[in-house]
């Protein structure tokens, strides 16, 4: 099994992370020996929505310092990132008043809702955790990013995605299809985590992360031997 913490400190030292690279495992029963992510859930809404916090992205934060598990109605606040997690139908979140709502309010057409990538089997359980503490291969990894470190990642992988709104979907698309995903990020999710407005997210399939990092490497190298040139020229202007 590849070695996550030396993986976490290779990623964190080339890109120069702020925020610890976050594991997602999707599962069909919570794992022997990882703790049920506990709290009280808030009066349901009419529509029957609450849950263990906002919405799952929130999970995205606290899962920076602790590993943890989550069941289907930890999720079940946000309609949209429980379908794109798998955990409800489209004709669920359809019925919902918080789909009806960023639609009514123009954030998004309804037409999109059925291209919206998703997971594709319905998950028991979803872990989430530090990638230096990952015991198994993550689905996905998550990282939090800013301009710099993404013009660092698209020299290293030419094919990265990019995605708008809802942010939550690049969870899917580096499960199911095996992409990685930067998303711009969504208004959604910057209220509910409190996400820097430099920030975006990127999101990168478990079984690719050893290639990422390794051509990170070659690509951070370059852009060291270009900064330190472009510095001298520049002594020219001084």
């Amino acid at each position: 099994m590849p070695d996550y913490r030396d993986l976490t400190d290779q990623l964190t030292g080339l890109l120069g992370l702020s925020a610890a690279p976050l594991a997602i495992a999707f599962h069909d029963t919570v794992p022997d020996g990882v703790a049920r992510i506990r709290g009280a859930f808030p009066p349901a809404t009419e529509d029957g929505r609450t849950g263990a916090v906002a919405a799952g992205c929130v999970f995205w934060n606290d899962g920076q310092h602790a590993t943890f598990a989550t069941e289907p109605e930890d999720h079940a606040n946000c309609s949209v990132g429980s379908l794109t997690h798998g955990l409800i139908t489209l004709e669920e979140a359809a019925s919902r008043a918080d789909v009806q709502a960023v639609c009514e309010a123009n954030w998004v057409q309804p037409e999109i809702f059925p291209s919206i990538p998703t997971v594709g089997s319905r998950p028991a359980a979803i872990v989430y955790g530090p990638l230096a503490e990952c015991a198994g291969e993550p689905d996905v990894v998550l990282l939090r990013l800013v301009g710099r470190q993404v013009m660092q990642l698209h020299s290293a992988v030419p094919s990265l995605r990019f995605e708008g709104k809802p942010q939550c979907h690049i969870v899917a698309i580096a499960k199911e299809q095996q992409e990685v995903a930067v998303s711009v990020g969504c208004m959604l999710s910057r209220v509910r985590t409190g996400m820097s407005n430099n920030e975006v997210t990127c999101a990168i399939p478990g079984s690719r992360l050893g290639e990422v990092v390794a051509s990170l490497k070659e690509t951070c190298e370059a852009d060291r031997l270009v900064a330190s040139y472009a510095s001298e020229d520049a002594k020219r202007f001084a």
